[in-house]
C-alpha cells in the first residue's frame, strides 16, 4: 500500500469506487486504474512491461488470428460472466481451427459510474480462466464513454495461436458420408442467460457452459481420427454453425431430432420462450464434423474428457446442390433448419 501512496496518492476504492471520465484520459488515474486494477489481476511478464505493445517470443508452425466482441446482457450470469466469457470463447475460436492457443489481448470499454467493485470481479474472472486456460492476457486497452453511452462494460479480445503444418480443419471440408458430433448438451449458455434476464425460476438451475475447448480438442486430435471441421457454435447455435458450414462445403446435413443432447431444464424453459434450442448459443460446446469410419472412435475419445462426457452423434453429411440442413424429427418426418432472419437472443455472448 505504501508503494501505491507514494504513486498516485492514495490506493483504488475498488469497494465503493466508480469508473469516471479521468480513468480514461491518459493521466495519472488511468495509469493508476490499469496498474492496481488490470495489471495487478492479469499480471505476467509480457503485461508488465508497460509498453504500447507486447513483445512475444515467436513460435514455429501458421499463425492463427480471432478477435471477438463481448456485449452480454447481464454482465454476472449462472455458471460465469462476461469476463471468463470474453477469455474462453476468443481460446475456442482460435483452437477449433487446430491451433494451440497462446496469447490474448482485451479491450476495454467502460461506461462513467460503473462500480470498481464490479469491474475488479470481471477482471478476477478474466485472470482465472487465463490461467486455468495456460494462456496469458499480453496485452490491452481501456477507454471510458459518457455514463448513458454504454452498458456498463464492453470487452474486446484477441487471441493468437499457431497450427502445425498438416492442419486443416476449415468449413470448407464437410464431404458427404461424414458425421456430424456436438460435445455435449446445447443451448446452455443461451438460456442461462435468458433465465437471469426474465427471473426464470426451475427445480435444476441452468448454468453456462462457458469454457475454453482446446484440451478437449488436443483429446480429438490424439485420437487419430481424420476430422475435417471443428467450429463452436456460439450466437445462432448450432443450426446457424452448420448451415454455415454446408454453405461452406457445399453439401447437405440431415440431423436426428431424438440424437440431440439436451438437458430437460433447458427443454423447458425454450418450451416455455417459444424458443427453439437449435438457435440457442453455446460457449463451451464444439461441433465437429468427421469421416464416417471415424465418428466412433472420436466420439470414445471424447467420453474421456470432462467437457465431452456428454458428445454425441447428431447427423450426417450427404450431397445437396442447395446446401439444406434439414432434421428428421421424433415424429417421423422432416423439417428444414433453415437461417433465422433475426436473433432470438439479443446479447448474450
Amino acid at each position: 500500500m505504501s508503494r501505491l501512496r507514494r504513486a498516485y496518492g492514495r490506493a483504488l476504492d475498488l469497494r465503493h469506487g466508480r469508473i469516471e471520465m479521468m480513468h480514461g484520459s491518459g493521466g495519472r488515474a488511468m495509469a493508476q486504474l490499469i496498474d492496481e486494477l488490470f495489471t495487478s489481476r492479469l499480471g505476467n511478464p509480457q503485461s508488465g512491461q508497460g509498453n504500447d505493445a507486447a513483445v512475444l517470443p515467436a513460435a514455429p508452425g501458421r499463425l492463427v488470428v480471432s478477435t471477438d466482441s463481448h456485449v452480454v446482457s447481464p454482465l454476472f450470469f449462472p455458471g460465469g460472466d462476461i469476463g471468463c466469457l470474453s477469455v474462453n470463447g476468443t481460446i475456442n475460436d482460435v483452437a477449433v481451427m487446430g491451433a494451440t492457443p497462446l496469447y490474448l489481448a482485451a479491450g476495454f470499454i467502460l461506461e462513467e459510474g460503473f462500480p470498481l467493485a464490479d469491474l475488479a470481479r470481471i477482471v478476477d474472472s478474466m485472470a482465472r480462466a487465463a490461467t486455468a486456460a495456460g494462456v496469458p492476457v499480453v496485452t490491452g486497452d481501456t477507454k471510458v464513454v459518457q455514463r448513458g453511452r454504454g452498458d456498463g462494460v464492453y470487452i474486446t479480445t484477441t487471441g493468437v495461436g499457431v497450427v502445425a503444418d498438416g492442419e486443416d480443419w476449415s468449413g470448407d471440408r464437410a464431404r458427404p458420408g461424414d458425421r456430424i458430433i456436438v460435445s455435449g448438451g446445447i443451448g446452455e449458455h443461451g438460456m442461462a442467460i435468458m433465465a437471469q434476464r426474465e427471473s426464470i425460476g426451475f427445480a435444476a438451475d441452468i448454468v453456462s457452459d462457458t469454457a475454453a475447448l482446446h484440451g478437449l480438442i488436443a483429446v480429438m486430435r490424439a485420437s487419430g481420427a481424420d476430422i475435417h471441421v471443428l467450429r463452436d457454435p456460439t450466437r445462432g447455435g448450432v443450426a446457424t454453425t452448420l448451415n454455415e458450414i454446408a454453405r461452406q462445403s457445399g453439401v447437405g446435413m440431415m440431423l436426428q431430432e431424438s440424437a440431440l443432447p439436451l438437458q430437460p431444464q433447458v427443454a423447458a424453459a425454450c418450451e416455455f420462450l417459444g424458443l427453439d434450442p437449435l438457435y440457442v448459443a453455446n460457449e463451451g460446446k464444439l461441433l465437429a464434423i468427421v469421416a464416417g469410419d471415424d465418428a466412433d472412435r472420436l466420439l470414445a475419445a471424447m467420453h474421456q474428457h470432462p467437457l465431452g462426457q456428454r458428445a454425441a452423434l447428431i447427423g450426417s453429411v450427404h450431397r445437396d446442390a442447395q446446401c439444406f440442413v434439414q432434421m428428421s424429427t421424433c415424429l417421423g418426418g422432416r423439417r428444414i433448419v433453415d437461417w433465422l432472419s433475426s436473433d432470438q437472443l439479443p446479447r448474450i455472448c
